[in-house]
Formats: C-alpha cells, sequence, structure tokens
C-alpha cells in the first residue's frame, strides 16, 4: 500500500537528501525503508550485476567479484529502458513520495562497443540518445555514468569498518589481463576469452570525447545531465586496461571536453578521497562553485589505493560536516545519497547499515543549515 505524501522538512540547505536502489531493490519495501530514511529522491540502477550464471546468494551489498565479472550483461530486462518501463516505475516511486532523480550506470549490453571502439558502436550511441531522450519524457533529470573499461574491479570485501563490520577494500590491484568479451566487469559473451588488445590512455580519451560530442547536445535538448563517475578504484591502470579520472585534477580535463552544462560530475567522495593526489575539500568548493556536480556519493573510507578500506560515514579520513559546510556556502542544491555503506551485524545487515548512514547524512545537514 503507498504512503501518501508528507509535509517532514527533509531539504535542508536545498540540498535534497537522496537513496541508492539497486535493479533488484526496487519494491515497496525499499521504497517505502528509503522514505522512512528520510529520504526524497532515488537514484536507481536499471542493471542486474547480481545476476550470475550459478544462483548465488540474494544480497543486497554492493557487488564484488572473484575476477569472473559479477554476471552476464543482457537485454532481457530491456522494458525498463523504455518510456512505458520508466513512467511505470516512476510511478511507483512516487506513490511513496519519492522522486525519480538519475538513472546511475548504463548497460554495458547497450554501450560495450563506445568503451571498446567496435563495430556496433554507431548504433549503440543511437541507443544511448534514445534513453536519454526517454529519460527526458519521463522526467528522470540526471544520467550517472562511468567511462571505464574494465570498470569496478580489484575490490575486496572484509571485517574493514569498526566493530568488525563487513566493507569492501582494495589490497592490491588486480593485473590479469581483461577477455574480450568482458567489459565493465560484466561478461558480454563468454566465448570470447582472448585478452583484448592493449588502448592507450589517450586513445580512452579519444573515445570519451567522441561519445560526449554526440551525446552531450542530445542530453542539453532532452534537459538531462550526464554526471561522470571518476574511477573506482582510482588506479591509472586496472586489468591492463588504461582509466580517465584516477586523479582530481582530470576531472578538469573531463570538464573541459565539452564545456556544455550538461557535462557534470557523479561526484564521488569516497572515489576521488582515495586518490593519491589533490585535496577533497578544494575539489569540493571548485565544481560545486562551477555547478558542476550532478549528484554526491556521500561516503568515507580511510587509506589510499592501493589500499584503502571502506568505513562508517563518521569514521573515515573525510571530515563529512567540513564538506557539507562548503556545499552550504556554494548553495549547492544537488542530491546526496550514501552510495554504500558497512554491514551492520543483524538481521539486516544492509538496512542498519544505509538507515545508521541515513541518519547521520540527515542530522548534520540539520545542523549545518542551523549554523
Amino acid at each position: 500500500m503507498a504512503i501518501p505524501s508528507d509535509n517532514l522538512k527533509t531539504n535542508y540547505l536545498q540540498m535534497k537528501l537522496g537513496f541508492g536502489l539497486y535493479r533488484h531493490m526496487l519494491t515497496p519495501e525499499n521504497y517505502r525503508f528509503a522514505r522512512q530514511c528520510g529520504a526524497t529522491h532515488l537514484v536507481v540502477h536499471l542493471v542486474d550485476y547480481f545476476k550470475q550464471e550459478k544462483k548465488l546468494a540474494q544480497t543486497d551489498d554492493q557487488p564484488t567479484d572473484t575476477g569472473d565479472g559479477w554476471g552476464i550483461a543482457d537485454t532481457e530486462e530491456d522494458f525498463l529502458w523504455t518510456e512505458e518501463g520508466m513512467l511505470r516505475l516512476k510511478q511507483e516511486m512516487n506513490a511513496y513520495g519519492l522522486e525519480w532523480y538519475a538513472i546511475e550506470n548504463l548497460n554495458p549490453a547497450h554501450w560495450h562497443d563506445i568503451l571498446l571502439d567496435g563495430p556496433q558502436k554507431a548504433e549503440q550511441i543511437e541507443r544511448v540518445k534514445d534513453i536519454i531522450r526517454t529519460m527526458g519524457k519521463v522526467g528522470i533529470p540526471c544520467l550517472g555514468y562511468n567511462f571505464s573499461i574494465a570498470g569496478v574491479a580489484s575490490r575486496v570485501k572484509g571485517p574493514y569498518a569498526r566493530g568488525g563490520a563487513i566493507s569492501v577494500g582494495m589490497d592490491g590491484v588486480d593485473e590479469n589481463p581483461l577477455p574480450e568479451g568482458m567489459v565493465w566487469n560484466m561478461w558480454i559473451d563468454k566465448t570470447k576469452k582472448r585478452i583484448q588488445k592493449p588502448i592507450t590512455s589517450d586513445q580512452l580519451w579519444q573515445r570519451l570525447q567522441g561519445f560526449l560530442e554526440q551525446i552531450i547536445p542530445v542530453a542539453e535538448e532532452a534537459g538531462v545531465i550526464l554526471a561522470a563517475h571518476p574511477d573506482d578504484p582510482p588506479m591509472p591502470e586496472i586489468r591492463k586496461t588504461p582509466r580517465l579520472v584516477y586523479q582530481p585534477d582530470l576531472y578538469h580535463r573531463l570538464i573541459a571536453l565539452n564545456p556544455s552544462p550538461n557535462n557534470q560530475l557523479e561526484f564521488c567522495l569516497g572515489s576521488l578521497a582515495e586518490m593519491t593526489e589533490g585535496d577533497i575539500y578544494e575539489k569540493t568548493d571548485i565544481f560545486s562553485k562551477e555547478n558542476r556536480i550532478g549528484y554526491i556519493h556521500f561516503r568515507n573510507i580511510k587509506g589510499k589505493v592501493p589500499t584503502y578500506k571502506e568505513v562508517f560515514i563518521d569514521e573515515g579520513d573525510i571530515d563529512m560536516f567540513r564538506i557539507l559546510k562548503i556545499l552550504k556556502a556554494n548553495r549547492y542544491e544537488g542530491v546526496l545519497i550514501p552510495d554504500h555503506t558497512p554491514q551492520m551485524s543483524c538481521d539486516a545487515p544492509w538496512h542498519a547499515g544505509m538507515a545508521y548512514a541515513m541518519g547521520f547524512m540527515m542530522a548534520a545537514m540539520k545542523r549545518i543549515d542551523e549554523q
């Protein structure tokens, strides 16, 4: 049963408290949970990273792997990317008092040859254009993406957070070459297991530039922001493939490729703090002043690559109150989500971890608002 909208003030400083949900979590129970935690906006993954060939235990935690990827990238649920599919999901979210703010990540099956500069590139460019036009029609204002061949890899899981809470981190770089059939840590074709041909960093930057040249005009027309995630983990190379934004200054290079106001950043505080160079507070100040932040992953870490660990929001290297003060001073009005959190020792580890992070965020935003 849907929950009626309420008048609870949660829009401190005009910032919006958001919540991220994976594909398998798009349910009434989780919509209700997000709203109870104080969220007003959702950032949604439509790609099912947890779809393995061998059925594994269902989890709500972020996906990790042992080198063989997260599973198969297919088009079985392409209905979700249509206007009818998006409208249906949006109406479900709205019924629980939530706005659908962003889609996070494209399906590798939809854009692998854009990343690889392969034979289906032109066709897939048109596919991405159609997705953005559909988002504009439905009223989803932001698309988060990560222009990466290897995707999120080289991560390990363990009791890294306070009290031995299970979290993820990095303990060295995965240097196993990426097979031809894998893109963005998902299999496109499991029969193609030969090693991918190496490319240079400049070649990957050229592919991104061509992508933005084609896509940004469509995004402008549709009223959709493109928000680029930094590399996760932020290393210059993972699985023998180059990365793009593995130091904070490389975000400036990405923005310089296309000055459009629709060319923005999926500003992941955790990934940025894991980088070996730069100052997280300086970069937050610069990019929020320039109105280049599409939305924020508000999470905390300890350490730098290649040996960082994700921790609870209040125990890491980042002073989260200081970040909020900078955002307030620069009148940032976008969405902040916890992204992911350590798992807590109880019958609902993910829910408890997210509730803890959301409670911290709401209290911190209110406190900064009152200062």
